[in-house]
Parts: C-alpha cells; sequence; structure tokens
C-alpha cells in the first residue's frame, strides 16, 4: 500500500507531447491537420522499463513480461505476414502491415494519454492531502483509504497497462521492419492521381475484367 507522498513517475516529454498536440485534437476537430501518431509520441506518454519497475514495486504490481509481450506481438505479427505474402504482392502487404502496427501504437499511445491524465489527477490529490491535513481528503466510513490513495493506484495500474502495450507496439514495430525491410511509419493515405493515369484498356476488356467480379 502506497504512502501519500508516494509519488508515480511521469516521463519528461509527456506534457510537450500533450502540449503540441493540434487544434484537431480538440472538440470539432475540423481545424487544422490530423495528427500523425508516431511510437515515438507514444512512447513519450509512457512510463519507461525503469519507471513502470518502480511503479511496480511501490504500489505491490506485477512487472510487466517485457519480453513475453514483446516476443508475442513480434512473432504474432511475423507469423501473420508470411500467411499473407503468398496472397498480397510486396506493397499491398507492406499496406496492410502498416496499418496493422499502427493499430498497436495508437492503443499505446491512447493508454499512454489515459496514463498522463490520471498521474496528474493523482498529483493534484495528493498536493491537497498534504497541504491541507490528512483527513481532510479521507471520506466518511472509509477508513485508511483516501481518495488521494485511490486515485494513486489507479494511476499505478493504468501506467504498467500502458507500458504493456506499448511494449506490444515495439514488437510489432520490430515484425515490420523484419517482414518488409523498412521502418515502419503512420499510414497516410495517398494523395488523388498519385502514380499518373492508367493505361487505356478497351470497352471489352473492361466488361470482362469487371465480370471477375460477380
Amino acid at each position: 500500500m502506497s504512502q501519500a507522498s508516494a509519488k508515480i513517475a511521469r516521463p519528461a516529454t509527456a506534457r510537450k507531447a500533450q502540449a503540441t498536440a493540434p487544434a484537431a485534437n480538440r472538440a470539432g476537430g475540423h481545424q487544422g491537420a490530423r495528427q500523425i501518431i508516431t511510437y515515438g509520441t507514444a512512447e513519450a506518454l509512457c512510463p519507461d522499463v525503469g519507471q513502470a519497475a518502480t511503479i511496480a514495486r511501490m504500489f505491490g504490481l506485477d512487472d510487466v513480461d517485457e519480453a513475453g509481450i514483446r516476443e508475442s506481438a513480434e512473432e504474432g505479427l511475423g507469423r501473420l505476414g508470411a500467411a499473407l505474402r503468398p496472397h498480397l504482392n510486396d506493397r499491398a502487404l507492406a499496406i496492410a502491415l502498416q496499418r496493422m502496427v499502427g493499430a498497436y501504437v495508437g492503443s499505446a499511445f491512447g493508454a499512454g494519454q489515459f496514463y498522463s491524465n490520471k498521474v496528474s489527477e493523482a498529483q493534484a490529490a495528493t498536493n491537497r492531502l498534504l497541504n491541507d491535513g490528512a483527513d481532510e481528503d479521507r471520506e466518511e466510513g472509509s477508513g485508511f483509504e483516501t481518495a488521494a490513495q485511490r486515485k494513486r493506484e489507479f494511476a499505478a495500474e493504468v501506467g504498467l497497462q500502458a507500458r504493456a502495450l506499448l511494449v506490444a507496439a515495439e514488437g510489432a514495430v520490430s515484425a515490420y521492419a523484419h517482414l518488409t525491410g523498412e521502418e515502419w511509419k503512420p499510414f497516410t493515405p495517398p494523395t488523388a492521381n498519385q502514380g499518373g493515369a492508367a493505361p487505356a484498356v478497351s470497352r471489352e476488356a473492361a466488361k470482362a475484367q469487371m465480370g471477375a467480379f460477380g
């Protein structure tokens, strides 16, 4: 059980990552460009390996199985890529895997944002507790379990969840590089008319080709 003064580690770059998020992420979302979520932006919001170990020890939680999660994600995506390869050309396979890895990274990013918010809430509640007196923050009938303590414990839980998802994303990114020979980057839709005009096809050939679709 943590003490009232216990602090939850938060990456120093987390606030910067949130502060630089484009206005499109706020209400409406139609102003400005959509934020591109990279592995780096997710990593900035999630606890690193040392912070995760400290959180687990401080709050009596299980350590994140870093090696097992990373290996599972990497092997799982690797097996899927190998199964898809006979049916997709290199470009199609790269695009499909690119989006799949994006789901891993997006999950870690969302969990990291949630963790960062919960750390802020826990810090504010703990500061009030320490500044205003030990008894003021306690709810009637809650005994020694204060509202601030519960906020810290919840932040600790979601912090380890964020770390686990980040490790899974790391494994997926590694699998993508192994399967494609390229570094993973977020998917961006192609611009209009990219690649030039398609070659001319006769009307008869066009009808025949469409017939293949049923």
